[in-house]
Formats: structure tokens, sequence, C-alpha cells
């Protein structure tokens, strides 16, 4: 209820200005609050927002709303329309080397607004900075760099939104920085935050799915283990050659202890992944990559249809075949692209057979997209996926169009 009223009051905040007739010329566009070079740790920062005059504060988002029409194996629910999400940003430079930032997501599908983001950075050098509040876990690149309108495609990946939980979010705390040295730079992050829980075993997917975990607001004040989940990065960034990152983020997700009971053992949750950028210049062809292990104690009273390891990751390879003047937008550009995915839910052998564990998906995505401007994107994706049962039975086919339009504002 208390978020609800915060939005009133932020939607009522932009209408009075415009209902006034506020001078145009006050208002300017902010392209990022940071300088570059940029690294994807930077990504929550390197938006586009609006300014009023010399108010400290800036306001941006994005929207997304896509048509589909899919089938799997011949059965199709028809023309579908979504109106995937309408996100929020409200930055704040406080003070000298003193920053806040907060990103307020509405999912209507999810019957859902959540606050994805909210937090103080403080600044004392370079290669040491504190934040503190509701911080972005960075593991892999996605994880931080979601906003729909940077990609061509209208689904997020697979492997970031249904292994690993997208847009995932903790209280904590936690460093960072960055250090550039000609054409190289270094970054780092490390924080320590809430974390999982028993929902990651203990779902309605009868799976391990680390996802169920966002279901749980209660997270954001109180830790399921009572230890905290650590989460690090380490990325370089050479800027003829691209970015490589290396994530880390594990800790304890289950109850083990209740008032100095114990309940069960320690189990962990583990998690590792590469992630990878690049620009080939001769072509311009932007390459993107990532791929990620997960490692969970499951209990030896589960079902060998809960997985104890986990992998996948997807590739996005996007080529600009067109840079003109099209329908009067200047420097509008058309892509043709391809993402190329796979997850497997659960790597390992059968105890009784020594068979393999089948249980997973892969899919083709390519897209032709249209860019009238750079925060804006218009793209056409069609998707070919194949996904596997437990079994290893023939596939479940799913394949057909979709068509979305996502834009800053």
């Amino acid at each position: 209820m208390r978020l609800n009223y915060f939005l009133t009051a932020l939607f009522i905040i932009g209408f009075l200005p415009a209902n006034a007739q506020i001078d145009p010329s006050l208002l300017r566009r902010v392209p990022k609050d940071t300088s570059k070079p940029v690294m994807n740790m930077d990504a929550i920062y390197n938006r586009p927002s609006l300014q009023m005059g010399k108010l400290p504060v800036s306001l941006g988002g994005y929207v997304e709303a896509n048509w589909q029409h899919l089938g799997t194996d011949g059965i199709s629910e028809g023309h579908q329309f979504q109106f995937r999400r309408l996100t929020l940003f409200v930055s704040s430079s406080i003070s000298k080397r003193i920053k806040f930032l907060s990103e307020i997501e509405y999912e209507p599908s999810e019957n859902s607004i959540a606050v994805e983001f909210a937090a103080l950075d403080f600044e004392f050098h370079p290669l040491l900075n504190l934040r503190g509040g509701m911080i972005l876990n960075p593991i892999g690149a996605f994880n931080q760099n979601h906003d729909g309108p940077k990609w061509e495609f209208t689904d997020r990946p697979i492997a970031a939104e249904q292994m690993l939980p997208d847009t995932w979010s903790n209280a904590g705390f936690g460093l960072y920085g960055k250090h550039y040295r000609n054409n190289w730079m270094f970054g780092y992050e490390l924080y320590l935050t809430g974390g999982f829980d028993n929902s990651i075993i203990q779902n309605s997917q009868n799976k391990t799915y680390l996802p169920a975990a966002k279901d749980n607001p209660e997270r954001f004040e109180e830790s399921s283990s009572g230890e905290p989940l650590i989460t690090g990065k380490l990325a370089v960034k050479n800027t003829g050659i691209g970015e490589i990152g290396l994530s880390y983020m594990g800790g304890l997700y289950n109850k083990w202890q209740d008032d100095g009971l114990i309940l069960d053992k320690k189990r962990r949750v583990d998690i590792l992944a590469v992630d990878f950028n690049t620009v080939v210049k001769k072509t311009n062809t932007n390459i993107i990559g990532e791929w990620s292990w997960i490692f969970v104690d499951i209990p030896e009273t589960y079902s060998q249809q809960f997985g104890s390891g986990q992998r996948g990751g997807f590739m996005d390879i996007v080529q600009p075949v067109l840079k003109k003047k099209i329908a009067g937008w200047e420097g509008a550009v058309v892509n043709v692209a391809c993402r190329f995915e796979y997850v497997d839910w659960n790597v390992g052998k059968f105890k009784q057979t020594g068979g393999n564990i089948a249980d997973d998906v892969w899919s083709v995505m390519p897209a032709v997209s249209f860019r009238p401007n750079p925060q804006t994107v218009l793209r056409l994706n069609y998707r070919i996926q194949k996904q596997r049962d437990l079994l290893g039975n023939p596939p479940a086919t799913t394949a057909g169009f979709i068509f979305g339009i996502s834009s800053y504002f």
C-alpha cells in the first residue's frame, strides 16, 4: 500500500509541471549519469533520463509490449497481445560523490509492482565505493543489464530468467570500484546480501528452481539461513577487444536452525558465471554471451527430478545491415540478429540405470530489428525451441513469431 502511495505521488509530481506549462527549455535529456568509458557494471546508471532545471532528481524508464503467435507440437493459443512491463527510474545526485538510484517495475501479467533496485552510493575513491540498500546481485551480466530497449529480442534469455532469477535483488551492502589505464579497464564488485530459501527446492515446478525465491518478499527483512549471500565479480575490458566478466554467488539457503535448535544440516547453493561481449570492428558485429553453472546441495530424501547441478547460457549475434535516414529518423538502423540458447535443468545420470537425465531445452531465435534511435527498438523474432522431459522422450517443439516494441522514455 505504501508503494502505491509512492507511485501515485511520483506521477502527480510528473503531471503538475506539465499542467502548469513549465518552460520546455528547463527540461533536458540526460543520456547517463556516469561518464565514458563504461562496463557492464555501469548499466544501472548508464540510462537516458529527464531532468528539470537544476533539480537534483532525474526521471526515466522504459516500456515493453509484444504480440506473439506460438504453437507447441501443432497446438496454438492463437494471437496473444502482451504488455510486458513499465519501469520507472528515479535517480539523484544528493551531494558530491553521493548518489541514489531506484528502479520500480510494474508487470501486469503478475499483477505486481516491485522495487527492483534502490541503493545509495558513496564514492570514496574510483577503486573504493560503498553501496547499500536493495542491490541487484551481479551474477553474470544480464541481471544488471536487463533493460528491454538494449536487446534485439522480445524475450529475456531462458538461462537468465528461468534458470537464474532475472532482476535478482536483495537487501545488503558492498564495495565496488573501477580502474582505467589506456585502453584497459578493470572493475570489481563484492556484496553481502540476503539470499535464497527452501523454495528453490520446494516449489510448484517440482524441480530445482532458483527463480522461486523471488516470490518471497520477506528476504528483504529476514534471511532464511541467517547467513549472508556472497556475490562477487571481476571484469576486464579492452576497448579494442571486448569485456569478459567472472562472477560468483553462493551461500546457505535452508533454515538449518531455529532459536538454537538444529533442524537440518547446512545446505548451500553456489553459482559460477562467465560473460563476454565484443564488437567485430571490421563488420560492426556485436557478440554477447553468458554461461552459468549452478550447484545445489539437495537432501537425500528428494527424488532425482531435483537436480543438484544445472548449466546453461545464451549467445547473441547482432549485425547492422543498414544505417541511414528512414522515414525522417536520422541515423536509423536495421539489424539482423540471432540468439542461441541452451539450458540443462538437471546435470547428471540416473542412479539406478546410469542413463543420462535429460530435462533440457535449446532454442534458436532469428530476428530483424529496426531502431529509429538508439533508445527505441521494433523487433520481429521467430522462435524455434525443443524441450525434453526428465526421461529424454521426444522433445516438445515450440515455434512461432513474436513482434515487440520497447523504448526508454
